[in-house]
């Protein structure tokens, strides 16, 4: 990539960190967002020394693609967008960052995708990592661009990534050692247009892998026990699952999850040893261990960092208690199967605020959820009425709306006893009232504190 000329395209977290790897390897960048009221100067300065990208707002045209050899897209904007058109028709190959990132590191990779369980399963199997090997970077959508630490790794260290449909809708050789998907739920409709083109492209983790590499598959999800039954899948398979006992795998059997292997079962832990809550991070628990396991580390090692490990800011993250209420933020919960994990999670009486960016979803199998443990519903955002007649179809009428987020705690705060919950869990995007998840889970946080 040296002396190429390549088009980044958008000037986010990742568009950034790609730019400057590319100039760091001595390549000629062109940034471009389509946002023509950006500031070019601020863009510069995320720059620093000499090497900078030219910058291109608002409309490309053919012009900026002259002698341009490669597009590396930001996960966030879709292929359909206009300028792509461009790209195809001038025949520029067109690369998502963790191809990028994937053609400079050094070392094993493993690569973690799914609907849902992403974030709280990569970090807790980097943790797992950093008990055995010295070098362990976690990258992707879990908040550090892979581009930014490609060039740090080494023929020892090992790379654990979170990767998005988005990401995986543009690569080419990627190829991790381990790769996991650990479930597949209706999201991004709006921008994958149907189920079956969104679990093509989350199954494209495994394209390139080969027999020497493993996969790790949720066995109680039939499209991926499907997937992974398949004669034509290289990889080697490794299921896990929360409600089947199985020959070979990660299984729960009662409070215990349970290593079965050459005919023995093996105890890893019991899930009140656990500080994460909910059959899902038992789940994610289990993806973690068969991904070490694959990846040879001890289990001693695996024991002690599942032990430890507490739950990821912004998923079913407990807040505080105040006045006998407990309140967790899960902003993360930006789909409807997520948002239902968090409920089942909730020990106890549950006061929901929710409600946000509309990604074509479907809300009913969420409201059948509620099933009596909802006492109040809070709205919020774009989708509240779209939520709200979901929810009275389904016979609940416990519904309120909110203007913002502070107006959305005060009236939890009022409705909520001692014993109760309340859970900022919204089963829709943030976009629209808030920057990203993150953003939202912060300001719900802030609200409460101040309450």
């Amino acid at each position: 990539m040296s002396n190429q000329k390549v088009l980044v395209a958008g000037s986010g977290k990742s568009g950034i960190a790609a730019a400057k790897l590319l100039l760091e390897m001595g390549g000629e960048v062109i940034l471009y967002d389509g946002n023509e009221k950006l500031d070019p100067e601020k863009l510069s300065d995320k720059f620093e020394g000499d090497a900078k990208p030219v910058i291109v707002l608002g409309e490309l045209s053919r012009t900026d693609l002259v002698g341009v050899e490669m597009c590396v897209i930001s996960p966030g904007i879709p292929l359909d967008a206009p300028f792509v058109a461009i790209l195809d028709e001038a025949k520029i190959p067109i690369w998502s960052e963790i191809q990028l990132a994937y053609q400079v590191t050094k070392g094993k990779l493993v690569a973690i995708t799914g609907t849902n369980g992403k974030t709280t399963t990569t970090a807790l199997t980097g943790a797992i990592m950093k008990t055995h090997f010295e070098e362990v970077f976690v990258v992707g959508n879990i908040g550090t661009p892979y581009t930014e630490k490609a060039l740090e790794t080494t023929d020892e260290s090992v790379t654990v990534a979170e990767v998005s449909s988005f990401q995986l809708e543009t690569i080419m050789d990627f190829r991790p050692n381990v790769s996991a998907i650990l479930n597949i739920t209706p999201d991004h409709l709006n921008r994958h247009g149907t189920m079956e083109n969104y679990i093509e492209i989350k199954e494209r983790v495994a394209y390139n892998q080969t027999e020497e590499d493993c996969i790790v598959l949720n066995y109680d999800d039939a499209v991926l026990r499907e997937f992974g039954e398949k004669e034509d899948l290289k990889p080697k398979v490794f299921f896990f699952s929360s409600r089947q006992t199985l020959k070979e795998g990660m299984y729960l059997d009662g409070d215990d999850i349970v290593f079965a292997h050459d005919g023995k079962k093996e105890i890893v832990v019991n899930v009140h040893e656990l500080q994460i809550l909910g059959r899902h991070n038992y789940e994610n628990v289990m993806a973690a261990v068969a991904i070490a396991i694959r990846m040879g580390v001890p289990m001693d090692g695996i024991r002690r960092a599942v032990k430890e490990f507490q739950a990821v800011e912004h998923r079913i993250e407990f807040v505080l208690e105040r006045s006998g209420v407990k309140y967790y933020n899960d902003s993360k919960g930006t789909n409807p199967d997520a948002a239902i994990q968090a409920i089942r999670a909730m020990p106890g009486p549950t006061i929901l605020i929710a409600g946000g960016y509309d990604k074509n979803s479907e809300y009913d199998e969420w409201i059948e959820a509620f099933d009596g443990k909802v006492k109040h519903l809070v709205l919020i955002g774009q989708t509240r009425d779209k939520i709200a007649d979901c929810a009275k179809s389904h016979g609940f009428q416990e519904i309120m709306y909110a203007e913002d987020m502070a107006e959305a705690v005060r009236v939890c705060a009022a409705y909520a006893n001692a014993g109760d919950n309340v859970l900022l869990s919204p089963a829709c995007a943030s976009w629209g009232m808030f920057e990203n998840y993150e953003q939202r889970g912060e300001i719900f946080k802030e609200c409460v504190r101040n309450l």
